[in-house]
């Protein structure tokens, strides 16, 4: 396994991935952000170089002192060879497989591979799969051949217009960060919580501040640079807020020319309908997530 480090090895990484998509865009997305600066301090493992088959992307070894961190200790994986890679990911020079960890990849086929590794590891895993949407003009930037514009909605990918003197745009602070970790599926603990913190100070957020000041709606990016973690106070759903604040977002990411993608949830009906609304384009590959616990 070799570490690909300085700009030159990871920008050939980057475009070598660019090859691959969709099926390498959680890899891609972490890796493009590697480029900008690497705010998580991450690092990439490939199997050989230049002429790769497995890609893994993970924290340094020193940021992963908390043994039931998995938020911490997440995995992002590409693989072109899915179905020969269990030898490699069951290196513990490239998985700690002694920790609570994640292993997120948009490709669902190493869903048997990492069965199988749980498996002979001793580990639980539990896998959420769910539907990968980018936005309209990454895919005309980097896959375009997966754009069909005449099945796209009128109205430009545009939201409809809030009240804006009710309503702030803004962006959040740590402060806010219990506030997103209580609505996170995903969260809802103390780990999440500082792992939330960390993403606030890390990218670039936004929100809408009500009419007392504090944010009704928000919405931030993870590791990868991917949408997440976006929710709506109760009292303010049915507006149309997450809708506008998921447009500015990615009005302003992509003048920064970031990759712009998500996920959703394959029930709800609600945030898939926005997402085709805002030309948001559902990928043929998933959003996968193996959260694995020790035994």
């Amino acid at each position: 396994m070799f570490q690909l480090q300085g700009p030159q090895l990871l920008q050939m990484l980057e475009k070598s991935l660019r090859k691959f998509l969709p099926e390498s865009l959680k890899v891609y997305g972490t890796v493009f952000h590697m480029n900008q600066g690497n705010p998580f301090k991450l690092k990439a493992l490939v199997d050989k170089w230049p002429d790769f088959n497995t890609v893994v992307v993970r924290p340094q070894e020193q940021e992963m002192v908390d043994n039931w961190d998995h938020y911490t200790n997440t995995y992002q994986i590409y693989s072109k060879d899915p179905k020969n890679c269990q030898e490699l990911l069951g290196s513990p020079e490239v998985i700690n497989w002694k920790q609570h960890l994640q292993i997120q990849s948009s490709q669902p086929n190493l869903n048997e591979v990492i069965q199988n590794l749980a498996a002979s590891k001793s580990f639980k895993v539990k896998h959420t799969e769910r539907f990968l949407y980018v936005v309209a003009d990454t895919v005309k930037k980097l896959i375009p051949s997966l754009l069909d514009v005449k099945n796209l909605p009128p109205g430009g990918g545009k939201p409809k217009a809030i009240n804006q003197e009710m309503f702030k745009l803004s962006s959040l602070d740590v402060t806010h960060a219990a506030l997103v970790n209580k609505f996170w599926h995903f969260g809802g603990n103390e780990k999440s919580q500082r792992f939330i913190e960390c993403c606030i100070q890390k990218f670039p957020t936004f929100c809408l501040l009500g009419p007392e000041g504090n944010p009704v709606c928000w919405d931030l990016m993870d590791q990868t640079g991917e949408i997440r973690m976006a929710g709506t106070l109760p009292e303010y759903r049915k507006q149309g807020l997450i809708s506008y604040v998921i447009y500015i977002q990615t009005q302003a990411l992509n003048n920064l020319g970031f990759p712009i993608y998500s996920h959703t949830d394959k029930n709800n009906k609600i945030m898939q309908k926005m997402s085709y609304n805002l030309h948001h384009i559902r990928m043929p590959c998933t959003w996968n997530q193996w959260y694995c616990v020790p035994l």
